[in-house]
Parts: C-alpha cells; sequence; structure tokens
C-alpha cells in the first residue's frame, strides 16, 4: 500500500505512526497537496492529504477512515481503537478534541502564510487561537496518568502526540499557557520507534 502526503501535516503522519505501530508495511508518495495539485487531484478529487492507496487499488481518504480501517487490519486486540464499550467512546473524544485543535492549528498557520498582514483576518484568527487555547486546555485536564485511556497506549495518546508535534512544527507559541502534562505525553510518544519513524523531513515544508 501507498501512503500519499507529507510528515509535516499530522493527519498524514497519525497515519504514518500507526502504520509503524501496527508493523504494516507501506511505500510513501510525499507530494504536496500545495506543489503537486494536479498530481493530488488524480489520487483525491478533494486534493486533501492523507490518502491510502490499497494494494488493490482501492483509495481511503480522510485520516479517520484510513485508521479505521488499519484498526480491522491490525485486529481487536491490536486495535489502538477499543472496538466498544467506555473506552471506545473515551478514545474518540480524546482524538476529536486533538483533531479540533489540528483544525484550528492549520486555520491559523494557513492564515498567516497566504494572507499578507494587510488582508489577515484578526477576529478570525483571535477566534481560532482561542479555540485551540480551549482544547489543549481540556486535553491537558483530561490525561491524569501516563496515557489517556485504560493505562496503555491509545489513538487518543498517538493523535495527540501528532498533534502537539505539528504545534512545535508550525505554532510554537500556542504553548504560551503550559502544558506539562501533555508536554510530557508527547516525550513519550516521540521516543517511540513508530514516531520517530515519521517525523517530517527538512524537504517537506509549506510552500513560499
Amino acid at each position: 500500500m501507498i501512503l500519499v502526503g507529507q510528515y509535516d501535516s499530522p493527519y498524514v503522519r497519525r497515519v504514518a505512526i500507526t502504520l509503524h505501530q501496527y508493523g504494516i508495511a507501506f511505500a510513501r508518495n510525499p507530494i504536496s497537496v500545495f506543489g503537486d495539485a494536479a498530481d493530488m487531484a488524480k489520487i483525491n478529487p478533494l486534493v486533501r492529504i492523507p490518502s491510502l492507496v490499497l494494494d488493490d487499488g482501492e483509495v481511503l481518504i480522510d485520516s479517520a477512515a484510513i485508521i479505521d480501517h488499519l484498526d480491522e487490519v491490525a485486529g481487536p486486540a491490536r486495535a489502538l481503537t477499543p472496538r466498544s464499550g467506555a473506552e471506545r467512546r473515551r478514545v474518540l473524544k480524546i482524538v476529536a478534541a486533538a483533531s479540533g485543535a489540528i483544525d484550528k492549528a492549520g486555520a491559523v498557520v494557513y492564515e498567516r502564510h497566504f494572507h499578507g498582514p494587510a488582508a489577515i483576518n484578526t477576529d478570525w484568527l483571535a477566534r481560532c487561537t482561542g479555540q485551540l487555547a480551549g482544547g489543549l486546555r481540556y486535553l491537558e485536564q483530561q490525561l491524569t496518568g501516563e496515557w489517556f485511556v485504560g493505562g496503555r497506549f491509545t489513538q487518543a495518546d498517538l493523535t495527540t502526540a501528532a498533534m502537539l508535534g505539528y504545534l512545535d512544527l508550525r505554532l510554537q507559541e500556542a504553548f504560551a499557557e503550559p502544558v506539562p502534562k501533555l508536554r510530557q505525553l508527547a516525550e513519550r510518544c516521540e521516543a517511540l520507534p513508530a514516531f520517530a519513524a515519521a517525523r517530517p523531513s527538512t524537504d517537506e515544508v509549506m510552500p513560499g
């Protein structure tokens, strides 16, 4: 199978980390939604990442849908998202909060990157940064142990750490309000081989 997208996207990276964690072999197509939009459109008509091209040619889109498939491939005993019950709901709740934080961080980064200072919508930026701060506070409160759910590493930890890695890469000011428990979680996760194998390279950058 082929994972399409660059690792500077936390959504691509969380799929790659999941693949590595499950020991599922894959190749990469690190094209960019900006620099390679025409080629990307041939794979995903929305010109979005990630996409996962399966061995039979089927293309899965959206990181949540891709990870749901990977959980099925890995099997219930190894899946990072429980199949049912309170633990599943909690994992999905944390993943939703972390994904929402990614979206708000991305909105801030793109607004600043693609609009000149005179064209930036400061009200929109304030709203997005406030929502991002709220998400970080919520996740900090929810982390009461080494891991978010059941005393073990789950997709909740993986997605949250991928989000934190994106903030370190693109929006470090988001950490103006301390989140020490999340910082410790990120350190634990980034020390895992699956995370180390999916770090963005220096040539995986946003367009100028």
